[in-house]
């Protein structure tokens, strides 16, 4: 449940940001020298690194509360 809300978040985040930098893309090719802006290896590349940094925040936090006993962590408040 962790892991699949986490990736909806991921990939709203991600369609927003790919959205916003096509809207944005003359001020962008006005700024960058030698690269196109509509670059598909290298925007392929930062979404996989967000996706993938995404995806080892939402995992690593699931699979250490999945190791703590349910009754602890209802006595610990």
């Amino acid at each position: 449940m962790v892991l699949r809300m986490g990736l909806w978040l991921i990939a709203v985040g991600l369609s927003i940001g790919v959205g916003a930098s096509l809207a944005v893309n003359k001020v962008i090719a006005s700024e960058l020298w030698g690269v196109s802006p509509r670059d598909p290896s290298r925007s392929s590349v930062w979404g996989l690194v967000v996706l993938a940094a995404g995806v080892a925040a939402c995992w690593f936090p699931a699979l250490r509360a999945t190791r703590v006993d349910p009754l602890v962590a209802l006595r610990f408040e």
